[in-house]
C-alpha cells in the first residue's frame, strides 16, 4: 500500500513548519513566523512514511516571507542521514497560494529531512565549544546569557597583540555561518597548520560561533527569542531586548578590536561576497586600505569568493551604526566586515548535487583564515 498519508514533524532543534493538509505523499505547508516578529523564511522538518514515494511538498504564502527574491532558482536542502545534505528538485510559482515553493523528491529511506539550508544544531554547537575548549592554549568564557538563558559562548586563543573577533549567526537561520566557524576554528587550533601557527603568534582571537542561540533553537530566520534582529542593535543594545549583543559588545570594549568578521548568509544573491563599513562617520584611510587589501587577498586565494556582486556601498557618513560591522569599525577603528554566503549556490562554480553547502562553508572559513594570515604579514 502506498496511499497512506505521510507524516510531517518539526518538533526538533531549529524545527519550523506548519502542516496545512496532507493527502497521501502530497502536503500543503506554511512556515511559522519568528516569535513576536513578521520575519519568516527558515524551514526544517522531517517526513516519515516516505520510502520510494514521490513526495510533493508545497510551502505556501511565501510572497510575504522576509526575502521573496530568495525563492527563484532556490533548491531545498534534503538529507536521509542528517549528515550529507543534497538538494531536491524545487520550483517556485509566485502566483500560486500567495507564493508557493514546490519540493519534489523520492527518498530511498522511510525518513527524510528537508531544510532551508543544512542545519547546525545546538547539540553540534555544544560539541564544537567543548572540543575546542579542550585544545591546548584555548580559553573558554561565557560572555553572558540570552533571553532564554542560554550561554553566549566565546573561545579565546593566540598570544599576539592584534585583537581579532569572529562572530556568526546573529541571524540564526543563516546556519552556513557556523559551518564556516568549524573550518576557521580547525585552522586556528591545528598545530600543524602554518596559517594557524602564524595567526596565533600575531593575534589574539575571540570567537563567538553562535551569537543567537535562542533563535537557532527556536527555528527562527532572523531574530532572537523576543523577535529582535540583533544586527540592528549594536548602537544601543539592552538587557531586555538584546542581551546577546550587549554581552559581546561589552567584551569587545574590554579588549578593543583590530579586525572583525561577522559571518552571515544571503537569501537572494548566488555568490560569496563581503560588505564593509564605507559609510561610517569617522572612516580613516588606513581602515579603508586595510579592508580593500583583505578583499583583494581573499579574491586571489579562492575562486569561491568574488567582488562583482554584493550590496550597494553606503555613501560617506550614511552608515547604519546599529549594524555590527559599522558599529565595530566606528567604535574601535577596526577593519570590520560582513561575510555573506549564499543559501542557493555559487553561480560561478555551481554544484548540482549540493548547491552551496556546509562543506563549502567550512572551506570558506579555512580560506578566510589563510587570507587573514597573509593580511597580517603585510600589515607588519
Amino acid at each position: 500500500m502506498t496511499d497512506f498519508n505521510i507524516h510531517i514533524d518539526a518538533r526538533c532543534d531549529s524545527g519550523n513548519i506548519e502542516v496545512l493538509s496532507i493527502h497521501g505523499a502530497e502536503a500543503k505547508l506554511a512556515i511559522r513566523r519568528d516569535h513576536q516578529s513578521d520575519f519568516f523564511q527558515w524551514f526544517h522538518f522531517r517526513v516519515t512514511g516516505a520510502a520510494c514515494r514521490e513526495l510533493v511538498l508545497k510551502i505556501t504564502g511565501l510572497n510575504a516571507s522576509a526575502y521573496p527574491d530568495g525563492w527563484p532558482a532556490y533548491r531545498a536542502a534534503v538529507s536521509q542521514d542528517r549528515d550529507y545534505w543534497g538538494r531536491a528538485d524545487t520550483t517556485w510559482d509566485a502566483s500560486a497560494d500567495n507564493g508557493t515553493l514546490t519540493i519534489t523528491h523520492t527518498p530511498e529511506s522511510d525518513i527524510c529531512w528537508f531544510a532551508y539550508f543544512a542545519p547546525y544544531s545546538m547539540e553540534r554547537h555544544h560539541g564544537l565549544i567543548a572540543e575546542t575548549a579542550c585544545q591546548p592554549d584555548v580559553t573558554y568564557r561565557c560572555l553572558g546569557h540570552s533571553i532564554d538563558g542560554q550561554p553566549i559562548d566565546c573561545l579565546t586563543l593566540g598570544d599576539g597583540p592584534l585583537q581579532v573577533w569572529l562572530q556568526a549567526r546573529q541571524h540564526p537561520g543563516e546556519s552556513m555561518a557556523e559551518w564556516w566557524m568549524e573550518g576557521a576554528i580547525d585552522v586556528l587550533t591545528d598545530p600543524a597548520n602554518p596559517h594557524g601557527r602564524l595567526l596565533r603568534q600575531k593575534c589574539q582571537f575571540h570567537i563567538v560561533p553562535n551569537a543567537n542561540p535562542d533563535g537557532s533553537a527556536r527555528g527562527h530566520l532572523r531574530t532572537n527569542a523576543v523577535g529582535v534582529n540583533l544586527n540592528r542593535e549594536w548602537h544601543e543594545p539592552t538587557s531586555a531586548r538584546s542581551p546577546e549583543v550587549l554581552a559581546i559588545r561589552n567584551a569587545m570594549d574590554e579588549t578593543g578590536v583590530d579586525f572583525c568578521m561577522d559571518v552571515h548568509g544571503d537569501e537572494a544573491i548566488p555568490a560569496v561576497f563581503l560588505a564593509g563599513f564605507e559609510g561610517i562617520p569617522s572612516l580613516k584611510p588606513e581602515q579603508a586600505e586595510g579592508y580593500a587589501r583583505y578583499v583583494a587577498t581573499l579574491a586571489r586565494r579562492t575562486p569561491d569568493f568574488q567582488t562583482r556582486r554584493g550590496y550597494p556601498v553606503a555613501r560617506p557618513g550614511t552608515g547604519n551604526l546599529a549594524m555590527a560591522t559599522n558599529q565595530i569599525a566606528e567604535r574601535y577603528g577596526a577593519v570590520a566586515m560582513t561575510l555573506e554566503m549564499p543559501f542557493k549556490d555559487n553561480d560561478d562554480l555551481p554544484c548540482a548535487e549540493q548547491g552551496w553547502s556546509a562543506e563549502r562553508s567550512d572551506l570558506m572559513g579555512r580560506d578566510c583564515m589563510a587570507a587573514l594570515a597573509e593580511w597580517v604579514i603585510a600589515k607588519g
